[in-house]
């Protein structure tokens, strides 16, 4: 037989553990119950044989050490129950010595580590291209953990340890909006698995991939009401478009293919269920991980020629046509800026969309509807035709349904989803903007519109000009501060902003050069801006500036998350309007005629709060004050909070 070779590890100084104490040590990853007892030293399995109990939590009555969850007693020298009881129930001892440096226990070298199902899954992960994963390690997902662990260990993935499950699936949302890839979330059973909802339903109504990890309790207790058990397949059923649980016989690499694939291509959530005893099973010898080669074809989707030929002859008839874009056109921006240079067509965002163009472009008019501009809805409404790229037509977009529109999107169900359109046009944007710019070219002479855009930008700014000088004595108006952050923050940033008055204020008057902007947009959750910067970060932090935007409300929701960005050193700039209040809250209940009722907000000193986590914290009280206090938190090498108090009546 063999010999057992075997390692020493230090595990306690020598006058750590008083006599008549316990405590749990670590000797590699052997979890073991250090006793002090009658003057000497024992080492015993840290797990009771009968419910699992942590011995090392236990407590050493009476000369025997009791288990903490059942009351069972042990000798805590040799591991044996009193009496004449089973064998069975006796623990395993490890041998101690007592040397000049510490107290040391010698365990069995460990084995190779062997390949697990949750390796094979992770390999896949990182085979599609899936870099990042936001989440909380806990009890029922560590077998997963640790494969993910191995990865990042490998520089293969990034994990960032969020303290909400919530921020982690908005965090995943936003990396989703801003790179069109998929991000993971990890959770555990129960309750970590549904805080994962709201930001889950936030990327599934914004068309962002997301790939959700939940653990699971052991399959054999489902059903059995086991703690933290919970119908994960049922809790995902109405946002995930594809939900499966990882089984001790799948093919397990396929199955994480059909999740990201799924997740790519439909542009949805897709959601894995990992039971606790299948997370370290072996994988099969020789097993490869899944790969997208051969999985994913090009996704340039040809218009209908029909279609086609009715939009250019729509386009060819129009004087005034005006291009109307959404997030879904977010990746064709510079194709669908050469088809409206060539129309001489006025351009229009979504709120969704701000920032696709700039709003410097002598054709970018700004934010259409009710957080938009004056500029976009009068060429709207002077425009004799409407091109749509990758928009819808919800209410807040505010497009005009009587105007003659072509409607473009790679989603056949959006067109015409809210009412009929003249031109529904199935296919991806790039290749119907480019095929629309081939045709239309040397075909048409349109008017100038510059001019008459210069103008009416002039108008509008003249106006900010005025809002930003007024005071009511409550604090700063919004014009003011986004006119300070127009004039700060830098043109490649990318800025997550959150919902409420704060973000209608910043959709119309922020003004936008090459930023990206990032937001909650159809399911509209408070609390999306700082998480949402989280997710920026990950995705782009190294080479762009990341900047978010919250009320106070808002940033009550996760602004634990701040300690997130502390301890990865995440250089992330928060600009918070703190006016004590739901501001946007008040002012529909005042337009509703209600009695304003539970709005006002107690509040830290958010500033101080900043600095108490390890970052920049900077308080602004006189209008005089923003700009040097956004300069000074841009240029801090770190997470960095502007606190304005602001008046809720100017917005």
């Amino acid at each position: 037989m063999a010999e057992t070779k075997t390692e020493w590890f230090r595990v306690l100084d020598l006058d750590e553990l008083p006599e008549g104490r316990v405590k749990t040590v670590t000797a590699g990853h052997t979890s073991i119950a250090m006793t002090h007892h009658q003057g000497q030293y024992g080492a015993l399995d840290n797990r009771c044989p009968h419910q699992g109990g942590p011995l090392g939590e236990g407590a050493i009555e009476a000369g025997y050490l009791r288990c903490p969850w059942h009351g069972w007693d042990y000798c805590p020298l040799t591991g044996q129950p009193p009496g004449n009881l089973d064998v069975d129930d006796a623990l395993s001892t490890f041998p101690v010595e007592t040397r000049e440096d510490g107290i040391y226990v010698a365990v069995e070298v460990e084995q190779p580590h062997v390949r697990t199902v949750s390796d094979l899954m992770a390999e896949t992960m990182v085979n599609w291209g899936v870099t990042h994963v936001f989440g909380m390690v806990g009890h029922s997902n560590l077998g997963l953990a640790d494969a993910l662990r191995r990865q990042e260990e490998q520089g293969k993935l990034t994990f960032i340890g969020i303290r909400h499950e919530g921020a982690g699936a908005f965090a995943a949302s936003a990396y989703g909006k801003l790179t069109g890839h998929p991000a993971a979330c990890l959770t555990i059973a129960g309750p970590g698995a549904t805080n994962l909802l709201t930001g889950m339903w936030d990327a599934k109504v914004d068309r962002a991939p997301i790939l959700a990890l939940t653990g699971q309790v052991n399959s054999q207790v489902l059903g059995r009401g086991n703690f933290q058990e919970c119908d994960l397949a049922a809790a995902f059923n109405g946002v995930a478009t594809w939900s499966q649980t990882v089984l001790n016989n799948s093919d397990h690499g396929e199955l994480m293919t059909l999740a990201i694939k799924h997740a790519l291509l439909e542009r949805d959530v897709t959601h894995l269920i990992f039971p606790d005893e299948i997370q370290n099973l072996p994988a099969k010898a020789g097993k490869a991980a899944s790969s997208p080669e051969g999985r994913i074809t090009p996704l340039q989707i040809a218009p209908p020629p029909e279609s086609l030929a009715q939009a250019i002859e729509l386009l060819q008839n129009s004087a005034r046509p005006s291009i109307i874009v959404g997030h879904g056109a977010r990746f064709s921006m510079p194709a669908i800026i050469k088809l409206a240079e060539l129309l001489n067509a006025p351009v229009l965002t979504t709120f969704k969309a701000k920032g696709q163009i700039s709003d410097r472009h002598p054709l970018g008019c700004g934010v259409l509807g009710r957080s938009g501009t004056p500029v976009a809805s009068w060429f709207m409404n002077e425009s004799d035709a409407l091109l749509v790229l990758g928009a819808s037509f919800s209410n807040h977009t505010g497009i005009y349904a009587g105007k003659p529109i072509i409607q473009v999107d790679f989603d056949p169900l959006a067109l015409g989803k809210f009412h009929p359109v003249n031109v529904p046009v199935w296919g991806e944007i790039s290749i119907v903007v480019e095929q629309l710019t081939t045709a239309l070219e040397g075909k048409i002479d349109p008017s100038d519109r510059r001019p008459e855009i210069a103008t009416r930008w002039q108008i509008w700014r003249d106006e900010k000009l005025k809002r930003e000088q007024d005071d009511h004595g409550k604090g700063i108006n919004s014009a003011a501060v986004f006119a300070a952050m127009t004039k700060q923050v830098p043109d490649n940033a990318v800025i997550s902003v959150d919902v409420g008055n704060n973000t209608y204020s910043f959709g119309r008057y922020f003004e936008c050069t090459a930023q990206s902007v990032l937001m909650s947009g159809y399911l509209g959750s408070i609390g999306f801006g700082f998480p949402g910067a989280i997710g920026a970060w990950a995705a782009v932090g190294k080479t762009r500036p990341i900047v978010s935007v919250s009320g106070d409300g808002g940033f009550g929701q996760y602004f634990a998350e701040f300690t997130t960005a502390v301890k990865y050193q995440m250089n992330i700039t928060h600009i918070l309007l703190n006016n004590s209040e739901l501001g946007k809250i008040s002012k529909e209940q005042k337009a509703g005629e209600w009695d304003v009722w539970q709005t006002s907000l107690h509040n830290p000193n958010f500033a101080k709060y900043a600095e108490n986590c390890g970052g920049f914290g900077i308080r602004v009280e006189k209008i005089e004050d923003l700009e040097d206090a956004m300069k000074k938190a841009l240029a801090y090498n770190g997470p960095a909070l502007v606190e304005i108090l602001t008046d809720a009546e100017l917005i």
